[in-house]
């Protein structure tokens, strides 16, 4: 009787996970699908059936978009941004997080503490400061603004990640590259870097979406024409008295693309790197 109950709560446990996830993707999912529906109807159709197919299709949105504001400039500015300050995030915390795994000295642990701390303080509480810290180095209204200011928040949760992940690479493997006459960074390029793609795929997921979606730190430190990025750029369709709906979904819609593309080239290791660091915490 034991061995029959155990045979039944195990497949109906497992059916109440699916069912628990598969509603909890429909949730997810379900805001992106209206926002993309929608962005190919008229302003009228959109507020009479926002929840029905677009029949006929209207590209109006995207017209709009392309007509009147300047996406493509926005975009590149969004993707020169976001590329840089993930190159140089996972450049410095993979140094840095080899340093703490690899080392031991003097200070190891409390500059772990250090920047484990960073990940509860939020950089906006020192948006004044940082504002004339950008003005005296003559950075303001530029995409170098941008960049620094990103690498400097994504940092912390990158260097710890890293850490986690590099200090369960076996010594073994470091000493023998050490025998061979590999230098520290020629170990961490050819054997440190190879076995820990799936934390550094997690880290470039989860600084990559918050650096794309952002919209404080370019409407403070680069509000400008030619620097604006995407997501400034499409509240330049919201008005004060009149809001384009049908250019504003299409320019949400597009913002998505790099966010979905990610996702689909990195969720297996994403999946890796977020298995791995579970068993690891």
């Amino acid at each position: 009787m034991t061995l029959g109950r155990t045979r039944f709560r195990i497949p109906f446990e497992s059916t109440l996970i699916y069912l628990i996830l598969g509603v909890y993707s429909l949730i997810s999912i379900f805001p992106m699908a209206l926002i993309l529906l929608n962005s190919f109807k008229a302003k009228s159709d959109i507020f009479r059936s926002p929840y029905s197919f677009p029949n006929p299709i209207n590209f109006v949105g995207y017209t709009d978009v392309f007509r009147r504001g300047n996406i493509a400039l926005y975009f590149g500015n969004s993707l020169i941004v976001t590329l840089s300050a993930l190159v140089l995030i996972v450049l410095l915390a993979s140094m840095v997080a080899y340093a703490l795994s690899e080392f031991r000295f003097f200070g190891n642990r409390l500059l772990t503490i250090y920047f484990t701390v960073g990940l509860m303080i939020p950089l906006r509480l020192a948006t004044v400061s940082l504002v004339r810290v950008v003005k005296l180095f003559g950075l303001h209204g530029s995409l170098w603004a941008l960049i620094l200011i990103y690498t400097v928040s994504g940092l912390p949760m990158a260097i710890l990640i890293l850490t986690l992940f590099m200090r369960e690479v076996p010594a073994e493997m470091k000493d023998a590259a050490r025998i061979d006459g590999a230098s520290e960074y020629l170990i961490l390029a050819r054997v440190i870097i190879p076995l820990v793609r799936p934390a550094i795929a997690t880290v470039v997921v989860f600084v990559m979406i918050p650096i794309w979606n952002d919209l404080w730190w370019p409407l403070v430190l680069a509000p400008g024409e030619p620097v604006r990025t995407l997501t400034l750029g499409i509240s330049s369709f919201v008005g004060q008295f009149q809001t384009n709906w049908s250019a504003l979904l299409a320019a949400l819609s597009l913002s998505m693309i790099p966010v979905l593309l990610i996702y689909v080239l990195f969720s297996r290791q994403l999946i890796r790197g977020l298995n791995d660091g579970a068993v690891k915490l």
